[in-house]
């Protein structure tokens, strides 16, 4: 069952032109010169009920673009969407009562508040009755151990903790997809490990679609079996992760045994240092192509 479907959607944002000084200045406030740019052309996929999809790119891709129309926050410009069969821009907020958001670098938790008290708020906005926040309090207290500090206000938790409590405040209504924007940002390595694997457990119990995006390719590797890759507003790669390293790493592993047999030592150095058949490599090489050779 198809959870998310998106056909030719598209965004263009029309971006004003400044030049340098206070002529520039005056111009662009009387003879304004606008520039469209294309945020999203022309994109199309679907996403399975219970899916741990990557949603990747450089900046400025397209990403953010992108999962801003499939929450309804902004309009496409051209295109069709739906999530859970609803239409994002028509109907949002009937699609917010069954999906939900993490955002690394942006809080949605009040601060001043302790965690419990966030999770009453949450349950409050989702019109859940007090013994439902409860259970799912309770419930999710244990799932992601948040005994130690649940009663602390937000702004004295750590950094992993506060993550743990988005996370949390964003499932407390039981949303169908989650939509995880840097999940860990900012994270050591061992909190980094202990929110990924809080994530597939809550994917395995709930069967939670995740629609993940992330710079950390760890993320990417550990939590999900699908991978889109956009650039400039386009999709550049959409296949299985099984499949990239079938074939994409075996592919570098050729390249680089022609390379070691033909060139230098030097190669294999790089090879040695780390620079060759990775997954991150693999990625890295995808956001240099151009879209057109795609």
């Amino acid at each position: 069952m198809h959870v998310i479907e998106a056909e030719n959607l598209s965004k263009t944002f029309q971006v004003k032109q400044k030049e340098k000084g206070m002529r520039g200045s005056l111009q662009a406030i009387f003879h304004p010169h606008v520039q469209e740019v294309k945020a999203v052309h022309d994109i199309s996929f679907t996403v399975e009920e219970g899916e741990m999809l990557a949603f990747i790119g450089p900046n400025g891709a397209g990403k953010s673009t992108t999962i801003k129309m499939l929450t309804g926050i902004l309009y496409p410009d051209g295109g069709h969407v739906e999530v859970l069969g609803i239409d994002p821009a028509r109907k949002r907020k009937q699609l917010a009562y069954q999906i939900g958001t993490v955002f690394g670098q942006k809080e949605q938790l009040w601060t001043h508040l302790t965690a419990y008290d966030n999770f009453r708020f949450f349950g409050a906005i989702y019109d859940l009755t007090d013994a439902e926040t409860e259970t799912r309090i309770r419930e999710l207290a244990d799932t992601f151990d948040l005994g130690a500090f649940i009663n602390t206000p937000v702004r004295n938790l750590s950094l992993g903790q506060r993550i743990r409590c988005e996370i949390v405040a964003s499932l407390i209504h039981k949303p169908k997809v989650l939509f995880l924007d840097e999940p860990t940002i900012g994270l050591d390595p061992v909190v980094k490990e202990n929110i990924r694997s809080l994530i597939k457990e809550m994917n395995r119990e709930y069967h939670t679609t995740i629609f993940l995006t992330s710079h950390d390719v760890g993320d990417i590797e550990k939590l999900c079996k699908r991978m889109i890759i956009v650039n400039a507003g386009q999709i550049v790669l959409d296949d299985s992760m099984s499949h990239i390293m079938a074939n994409y790493m075996s592919q570098h592993a050729h390249d680089a045994h022609t390379k070691r047999a033909d060139e230098s030592a030097s190669y294999v150095a790089d090879e040695e240092s780390g620079n060759g058949n990775t997954l991150e490599n693999i990625i890295m090489e995808i956001y240099k192509m151009d879209v057109h050779d795609s």
